[in-house]
């Protein structure tokens, strides 16, 4: 089992929307990303997306609902 800490690979960069993959997991890629202003809804054909807020908030709009994610809740937007 291969271990990532999150909070240093974070630390490692700055940038807002730029994604870094940081595993893979099932033939998919762990991406770690910064987030600042609004977030634009979008999808994947054959990818789902999870989202972990560690730090902040922010506020996800589907094309049905809508809420904030808070600190250490899980998102899993299905594709």
């Amino acid at each position: 089992m291969h271990k990532i800490n999150v909070a240093q690979k974070l630390s490692c960069f700055q940038d807002h929307w730029s994604p870094k993959i940081v595993g893979e997991l099932n033939g998919q890629h762990v991406k770690l990303v910064k987030f600042q202003g609004e977030f634009v809804w979008h999808h994947h054909d054959s990818e789902d997306e999870l989202f972990l807020v560690v730090h902040g908030s922010f506020r996800m709009d589907y094309k049905d609902t809508a809420g904030a994610e808070n600190p250490w809740r899980l998102k899993k937007a299905n594709s």
